[in-house]
């Protein structure tokens, strides 16, 4: 008999019994036994296994990941500069991406409103939301997929857009975010002059004065924008990010205006106004991969080190969430064990999106779980569980 069918030959298909694992508990990592009974933890016994378990063969058992920002459908349906896919096999592909990094609930992270790099979002976020819909409802997707509207505040188009699509079902986060060079993420304005010049050939005077006349025209619009998505959020209840905050001034705006959470803060001194405000704190995990920011922003790092990181979100690589917890974990410098380190990609996001019945391998909740083993300090997928039916 197979992995697959052991793993699945109780009652019924969300049904079984994993043992002899290294389970990772929200405080602590035992050996033993998880039983799952009609797709949640009935048990979690350190004892010996019944005959009739599934032998995990001294492997970790993880609770399924929990990403609360991933731009990577928008990948799918763009794979190539000007080459738009179809959105619902971009789904498909993204889906794909998703559960083979161990993410069994993801919020994709749609930009809502268009910006002068990316005009073409206001016109494709309809027909991405409908692909998701229309996969999740017919049960194509092996991930639970939620959205996470990313609202683009120098857009005058956003609050209709986002008006257009906030009462759907799958909307359950929102964002506000300023993409202005020299404003928020691109504080360093030599880096991005560079940039553009390698992407444009344009000179250093001709793209500043661009930038002055970008930051002139929508720095206005942004002032208008923001307090019309943050009334938007606040009547239908749901948690309120900002996006790439980067002075004081930015935190203190959002805390001010009732937002709990700071989303890949650029700078040490936001981070630690965050903290202040008592707002939680999102990193990217594909910083802690590269070992600094791609936009020449804090590393996260830096941030760790100072206990100014609660969640880490995928951005735009999947995987890198559960690299980046067991190299965390491994990191004698850094005071973080695996269960810490893990629940900052499981727990913590799971209780900060309001969904309390996940994130955690724990009786009463629902088992979506990872075998994972390890070769040379790199984890690696085996088996994935989400409900209690294997999927993967």
């Amino acid at each position: 008999m197979n992995q697959i069918d052991a793993s699945l030959r109780l009652k019924s298909a969300n049904s079984c019994v994993l043992a002899n694992a290294r389970i990772v508990l929200a405080g602590e990592v035992i050996t033993g036994t998880v039983t799952v009974e009609n797709g949640v933890v009935a048990a979690i016994d350190s004892g010996a296994a019944p005959r009739h378990a599934h032998d995990l063969g001294g492997d970790y058992l993880l609770p399924g990941l929990v990403d609360i920002h991933t731009d990577h459908f928008e990948k799918h349906v763009y794979p190539r500069p000007h080459v738009r896919w179809d959105y619902v096999r971009a789904a498909l592909s993204h889906d794909a991406q998703i559960i083979g990094g161990g993410i069994t609930t993801v919020f994709d992270s749609l930009c809502v409103g268009a910006t002068s790099d990316n005009p073409e979002r206001g016109e494709i976020l309809g027909p991405m939301i409908d692909a998701l819909e229309m996969t999740q409802a017919a049960g194509m997707l092996r991930a639970e997929h939620f959205l996470h509207l990313r609202c683009e505040i120098t857009d005058p188009d956003t609050p209709e857009l986002t008006a257009a699509n906030i009462d759907r079902a799958i909307v359950k986060m929102i964002s506000v975010m300023e993409h202005l060079p020299g404003v928020r993420q691109s504080r360093d304005l030599s880096q991005y002059i560079a940039r553009s010049q390698k992407r444009t050939g344009e000179s250093e005077q001709i793209i500043r004065a661009h930038i002055e006349q970008l930051i002139a025209e929508k720095s206005e619009i942004g002032a208008q924008v923001w307090p019309k998505i943050v009334e938007l959020a606040r009547s239908r209840g749901l948690p309120l990010l900002s996006h790439d905050d980067t002075d004081i001034e930015h935190v203190d705006m959002a805390a001010n205006d009732g937002v709990a959470i700071s989303e890949f803060p650029c700078t040490l001194e936001a981070a630690r106004e965050a903290r202040a405000r008592s707002m939680l704190i999102v990193a990217g995990a594909p910083n802690i991969l590269r070992g600094g920011s791609q936009s020449g922003n804090v590393a996260v790092r830096d941030l760790l080190g100072e206990n100014l990181v609660d969640i880490l979100a995928s951005d735009y690589v999947p995987r890198s969430l559960l690299d980046a917890a067991f190299m965390i974990a491994a990191d004698g410098a850094l005071d973080f064990d695996l269960p810490a380190a893990l629940r900052m990609v499981t727990k913590t996001p799971a209780e900060a999106a309001g969904l309390t019945d996940r994130g955690e391998i724990a009786v009463g909740k629902r088992a979506d779980l990872l075998r994972v083993a390890t070769h040379e300090g790199h984890p690696f997928l085996r088996q994935i569980w989400r409900s209690g039916e294997r999927i993967a």
